[in-house]
């Protein structure tokens, strides 16, 4: 089985962090999020993955050197102009000769989406598409899926007003596809499968949806990305878990670190205070500074207090410094 996923974004809404890295080669317990990624693809059976890409493809390319991740087989197609969801799809499996039925997954999602069961629903019922779909208490900020009985898409709401929505079920990103969708996805140009080639496939009542209650999250904002590290040193993910501090992190014996992932190449110094918070290569906390349910990349000075906030590589909070809710560099500049 093949797969593409699809890594081609700028990473915006996680800024500063993707400054420096691209979204899907940060690291969620000490694993980039695309080498978990393509773990459980492979545990469902897919043996070849196309890295869709655009921004940045080299830190993916050395990351892999030996052209391997988790057992899969990697190719590259890098698009030479942004191409959205379904231009991207038809670029990478036409660069790589995708002829068959095939996986698609969004790469910053994390979930335990058993694959093989999404494949064996799409081929029992006939499917030219099949989207897994996965349960959320606030459906409006998604694009939500209504379905029949049988799991025949009925349509698509887009971030339905709340009240309004149809179901609770959202497109979770992951899809089975069958080679003649690439057909109906125009060549060289932006198309977004989301929202022109699946209500095309709907339209012909040949899109079908599986519904799972399985682990799934969104690493895209800070927040998220933030809760799926801490997932795993909650415990909260069933059948994962990661060690918090990273043998290869310094971390002084007076400083205190709890439900917290620090990576390796991280400095923790005397007295410093790091709660519910991740801590990514580079980081420098200093003597006596407090950190809470933050992510930090850059420098964090003596005694400064930092809360909900996102430092990246090139950051810092200065010695003495009380923050809250911020981003630093300024995520909205160029």
């Amino acid at each position: 089985m093949r797969a593409v996923v699809l890594v081609g974004g700028i990473g915006t809404r996680l800024r500063p962090l993707t400054y420096s890295v691209p979204k899907p080669m940060l690291p969620v317990g000490h694993v980039s999020i695309i080498e978990r990624l393509i773990t459980n693809l492979v545990g469902g059976g897919v043996t070849d993955v196309t890295l869709a890409l655009g921004f940045k493809p080299e830190p993916f390319i050395e990351a892999f050197p030996d052209g391997t991740c988790a057992g899969a087989q990697l190719r590259y197609a890098v698009e030479p102009e942004p191409l959205d969801t379904a231009g991207a799809i038809r670029f990478a499996a036409e660069a790589v000769g995708i002829d068959d039925t095939f996986v698609v997954a969004n790469g910053d999602v994390l979930t335990d989406l058993d694959i093989s069961a999404l494949v064996d629903f799409h081929r029992s019922h006939g499917a030219e598409a099949t989207l897994h779909l996965i349960a959320v208490d606030d459906p409006s900020a998604f694009g939500v899926v209504a379905i029949d009985d049988d799991g025949r898409v009925r349509r698509f709401v887009e971030k339905p007003a709340a009240g309004t929505e149809p179901s609770n079920l959202i497109n979770a990103g992951t899809y089975v596809l069958e080679a003649s969708v690439l057909g109906r996805i125009p060549t060289g140009r932006k198309v977004s499968i989301e929202r022109s080639t699946f209500p095309a496939i709907v339209a012909e009542g040949l899109a079908y949806a599986y519904a799972t209650d399985d682990y799934w999250i969104d690493t895209g904002m800070p927040d998220l990305y933030l809760a799926a590290n801490l997932d795993l040193v909650s415990g909260r993910r069933s059948g994962q878990s990661c060690v918090g501090v990273h043998p290869a992190a310094s971390v002084h014996p007076t400083a205190l670190v709890e439900r917290s992932v620090v990576a390796a190449g991280t400095c923790v110094a005397n007295d410093a205070r790091v709660v519910d918070s991740v801590l990514l290569a580079g980081a420098t906390i200093g003597a006596g500074s407090c950190l809470s349910r933050s992510v930090v990349m850059g420098r964090i000075g003596a005694g400064a207090t930092v809360h909900d906030s996102v430092i990246g590589a090139d950051g810092a909070v200065a010695d003495g410094e009380h923050i809250a809710h911020q981003r630093r560099p300024d995520p909205a500049r160029p």
